[in-house]
Formats: structure tokens, C-alpha cells, sequence
């Protein structure tokens, strides 16, 4: 649902002050501050655009249309959250995704990603029986690798700063998490790790069907192509588990499109008191005699709280947000050197018929219809990252395009006679060089529906309204540094203990009583709540321990302690 919350003069969300604001009502924010009203505390989120969500949010994008305009599929959202928040009771409904994937080829096969790995096997082995078993022989061993990091999502990482007991505590409890990993998934686990999925791919799989399958369920967003170090662990975070089920692997499309995550989100909160204010972009994280004191919006109004949450990413916050003097000129150095310039964009449609997609079965139901995804080969998809690092555009040919159909699976989202459908793009650079996206922003829309037509060629005739975002779009109208998804690119040396920067992985920062809740805090990005979940947790566990709870100390205890 598209949520909008007017701000009024009376109630809660009028006092000046709060037990603690969040800075960001994107659904990392409104987890934050739903699970610390519900704790006992009085909790502001403070949203700069008029609608909540971030970026998980659903819009219009011509009348009676609606489209999740950026994310646009639950693949991870944490069971705990939908649990202690029952967003199920709050209207959140998601229904699997059947297939989970499904690629589009050249030659003008389609091949489908089942739940049922069964027939998933069956329909790669009609292209190659021998990948058929690979592909059941790598799926047990990517599933046993997910497992075994799944414990770790809504664990604290280890404090590198920590030393004598205290820091071997910590060690002694990540082993804890771990105890599942035994020697002989140690050679897996470094090379999800360090590898990159174009090798993992050669080495296992010979027919283009099955590889572009694989190639497909990479990790959206991600820098580096295939055959990049670090690149293979996309293949394991889309096998981690999610929903309320707590399915491994799970994707599901969201009724009412993405925003509904959000906005029932923010319902859970508002029922344990919870403010939130839209239209109200924070300009300052005040810090007085040392520790958080509260915000200043754009407008110049001052807002107190002893403890303030940043849902915004870390370039944002602490290089924007907080001023320099306030923060080790170490601390801003390390944050200055995140790894951003986002690789992605989006393309939104609404079309006047149904994508013919050329092999799609003639037996397919809507459920099926609803999503294709055009991966390039490997290869070429490594030269178009190659291209982007260079500024440069991709020709249509060589661009990823993941295709969602939405108002296939709830037709709330378009009138009859209208289908919306949503385009994931990459890469492309967040630098141009040569040129601004202003100018070419139409040039990459011309190219996704160009890249579209090879596979499903009414498309492009069908088109009644288009909406292009790309990375600088997403930086500016979400707030998105450099336009990354993740607040800081997925990458081995941005990850678990090293997210956001190494010393600060555990919430906390620098300024006592500020911590971050949104991406680019462990475990990363995707619509998970792990990262508003985990913070909500250090902020009631650090309160407990300062003996500043009060009504949190006892709210506190229906939530897991931070460990």
C-alpha cells in the first residue's frame, strides 16, 4: 500500500521531546522504533519525504497504477521481525513466488527456478541430465553454507576493539554461532567467500540453460561482475531464510506491493505508541557534551532525545548528519572509504497488455507469467561491469534486466486493461563519463525495453507510462548515497565485523547514545529488518547496562538480548 502519514499539531508526534528519534522511516527506521515503542519508550521517526518506507515502498507511477518503484520482491525479511511485531495481524500478506526464478534465453527456451527443487532438476535435466545433478549437488552444499551462516543475521559481530576477557567472550560466542561448521564445510565457506560465481559456475556446468540459471541468482546490486572475487556469495544470501515460515530461499511477492511491508511496519509501532512525521528531513544529529542529543529538521526546529537511531547510510549520516568535530578524524576517514557507487537502476512500466515472453509455456499460469529474469552470459556480463567502472552505458545486448510483472499476482496495484511491471538494471555507472543522467536517463530506458523486446517483443508496443530511475535518481529522491541499494557495497571487506567500518560493527558509534539501524550496518542490505531488529536490541541492552531503562528495562525483556 502507498502510506502517507500527515503530520498533526496534537498527540504524540507533537512534543519536542522523546526517549529516542530515528532519523529515516525506511523499514530498517520503523522496525527500529517499533520495536522500542514496544519496549516502553517514546520514539519519534523523522521522515524526509512525504511518504514512509524508504525504499521499500509502493507508489504511483500513473494514475490507478501502482508500482514497488524500488525493492520489489521479499527474499529475506527476518521471521523474527513479522513475529514480534505480527505484522501479519498489522496486514502484511505475502504469497510465494512460483518459480523463484526464472530466465528468459536466446534461443528461446525458458527455464524456471522451482520451489520444488525436484522439478527444478527435471527441467534442467531436459537441457543436460549431467547439470541436473550438478545442480542438485551444489544446491545441498549452498543450503548446508546458508545454514550455517544464518545464525549470524541477527547476532552482534564480534567488538575488535575488545580485549582480554571481554574480547575473547565475544570470539567465544561467535564460535557458539558457528558450532554447526564443521572441517569439512571449511573449504566451502572460504571460497563463498573469496570466489567469484563465474568459476564456481564453469566448474560445474556446461549447458547455457542451466548457467544462466545459476548466473541469475546473483546477488542484485553487488559490484563486480561474474567472474570477480567475493561475487560468489550471492548464490547463499538468496538462500537464506525468510518469511514467518522461516523458509530457506524464500521470495515472495508482498500484496499491495512493497510498501505494505512498511506500512504495517508503522502500524505495529503507532499501536505501542510510536510517532512518525513525514515531511520532516533531519538536517543535524545534535551532540551535546559529547553524546546524541537529539536533531535539528531542515526547517530549523529542534527536536530532544537522549538516544538518536540512523536509518540513513553511514556516508550520510556521520559525514553529513553529525558534525566533523564530533567523530575521530579516523572513524570519518574509514567511513569516507566505503565502497558505494551504486551499480544499479530501475525501470518502471505500465503497459497496456501482458508481456508475451517468447517460450514461456502455453499452460502457465499468472503466477509463472509474473517474473523473467534476461541475464547476459557470463562473460559479458563482466564486460558491462567493465564498461560501468569505465562510465560508460552498456548496449542493450549486454545489460542485466530482472523483470516482475506484479499486477500478475494482485491486481490492486493496476486497473483491467493496465499491468505494471518492474525492471531491475545492471550495470550502470553512478559516474557518467562524459555526460550527466539527466541526458541519458531516456538513452537507458530506450535500452531496457530494447533489451525486453529480444524476449518478449509486444513490450515495447504496450508501453502507456515508464518511469526510469537511475542512480542518481535513486540518491536523490531516496536518499541513497551514490545511489547504492546497500548502503555500502556487499563485499567481503564490508561485511559482519567490518560493516560499516571495522571497530564500529556492533550499532553503537563513536558519540555515545547515536547508533546506526539502517543497511549499511550488519548484516547489510535487502528488505530483511535485521539491521533495525538488531539495533533496537543494542539500544535496550546498552540502557539495561547504564541503568537508564526504566519502562524499556521491563518492556525490553519480550525482545531477544543482544548478544
Amino acid at each position: 500500500m502507498e502510506t502517507r502519514t500527515a503530520f498533526a499539531p496534537a498527540g504524540p508526534a507533537a512534543r519536542r521531546e522523546f526517549d529516542a528519534i530515528v532519523v529515516g522511516g525506511g523499514h530498517n527506521g520503523l522496525t527500529a522504533g517499533a520495536l522500542l515503542a514496544r519496549a516502553g519508550l517514546s520514539v519519534l521517526v523523522a521522515e524526509r519525504r512525504e511518504i514512509i518506507g524508504g525504499c521499500c515502498v509502493t507508489e504511483e507511477i500513473a494514475p490507478g497504477c501502482r508500482a514497488s518503484t524500488t525493492s520489489y520482491i521479499a527474499s529475506m525479511l527476518r521471521p523474527e521481525v513479522i513475529r514480534e511485531l505480527e505484522l501479519g495481524r498489522h496486514g502484511l500478506r505475502m504469497v510465494a513466488c512460483e518459480p523463484a526464478v526464472q530466465v528468459a534465453l536466446e534461443d528461446g527456451s525458458v527455464l524456471a527456478d522451482w520451489n520444488d527443487e525436484d522439478r527444478t532438476a527435471a527441467e534442467i535435466g531436459r537441457f543436460s541430465p549431467a547439470d541436473a545433478r550438478a545442480f542438485r549437488a551444489a544446491s545441498a552444499e549452498l543450503r548446508r553454507q546458508a545454514a550455517a551462516l544464518q545464525p549470524l543475521l541477527t547476532r552482534l559481530p564480534p567488538d575488535t576493539r575488545a580485549g582480554g576477557w571481554r574480547g575473547l567472550a565475544g570470539l567465544a560466542g561467535l564460535g557458539w554461532a558457528l558450532r554447526g561448521v564443521r572441517g569439512r564445510d571449511l573449504p566451502g565457506l572460504t571460497r563463498l567467500l573469496t570466489g567469484s560465481l563465474g568459476d564456481f559456475i564453469d566448474a560445474r556446468f556446461t549447458s547455457p540453460q542451466a548457467r544462466a540459471l545459476l548466473l541469475a541468482n546473483n546477488l542484485y546490486g553487488k559490484h563486480g561482475g561474474p567472474y570477480q572475487p567475493g561475487t560468489l556469495i550471492g548464490l547463499v544470501f538468496h538462500l537464506l531464510s525468510g518469511g514467518e515460515q522461516e523458509v530457506q530461499g524464500f521470495f515472495g511477492h508482498v500484496l499491495g506491493g512493497m510498501g505494505a511491508i512498511s506500512g504495517a511496519i508503522a502500524a505495529a509501532g503507532r499501536e505501542h505508541g510510536m510517532a512518525v512525521r513525514t515531511s520532516a528531513e533531519v538536517s543535524q544529529i545534535l551532540v551535546r557534551g559529547g553524546r546524541a542529543a537529539g536533531v535539528v529538521l531542515a526547517g530549523g526546529e529542534e527536536l530532544a532525545a537522549p538516544v538518536v537511531l540512523s536509518g540513513a547510510d553511514p556516508k550520510r549520516t556521520f559525514l553529513g548528519l553529525v558534525e566533523a568535530a564530533e567523530l575521530p578524524e579516523e572513524f570519518r576517514a574509514a567511513v569516507a572509504g566505503i565502497k558505494m557507487d551504486g551499480p544499479c537502476a530501475k525501470v518502471n512500466l505500465v503497459l497496456d497488455a501482458e508481456p508475451q515472453v517468447t517460450g514461456m509455456p502455453a499452460d502457465a499460469g499468472p503466477a509463472r507469467r509474473a517474473l523473467f529474469t534476461l541475464p547476459p552470459e557470463a562473460a559479458v556480463a563482466d564486460a558491462c561491469y567493465d564498461q560501468a567502472k569505465r562510465g560508460e552505458l552498456a548496449g542493450a545486448g549486454e545489460l542485466f534486466v530482472d523483470c516482475v510483472v506484479a499486477s500478475n499476482t494482485d491486481d490492486s496495484l493496476a486497473p483491467p486493461g493496465r499491468h505494471v511491471m518492474t525492471c531491475f538494471v545492471q550495470y550502470v555507472p553512478y559516474r557518467l563519463a562524459g555526460s550527466t543522467w539527466d541526458k541519458e536517463r531516456d538513452v537507458l530506458g530506450d535500452r531496457v525495453l530494447e533489451r525486453i523486446a529480444r524476449f518478449a517483443p509486444n513490450v515495447p508496443g504496450a508501453v502507456v507510462a515508464r518511469q526510469v530511475l537511475t542512480p542518481a535518481d535513486l540518491e536523490q529522491a531516496y536518499g541513497l548515497t551514490e545511489g547504492n541499494i546497500f548502503h555500502g557495497d556487499i563485499r567481503p571487506d564490508q561485511l559482519f565485523h567490518m560493516r560499516p567500518v571495522p571497530g564500529w560493527a556492533r550499532y553503537a558509534t563513536p558519540v555515545p547514545g547515536l547508533y546506526l539501524c539502517g543497511a549499511g550496518a550488519h548484516p547489510g542490505g535487502g528488505v530483511t529488518g535485521a539491521p533495525g531488529y538488531n539495533a533496537a536490541r543494542r539500544v535496550l541492552a546498552d540502557a539495561r547496562r547504564d541503568g537508564r531503562a526504566g519502562r524499556a528495562g521491563r518492556g525490553g525483556a519480550r525482545l531477544r538480548s543482544a548478544r
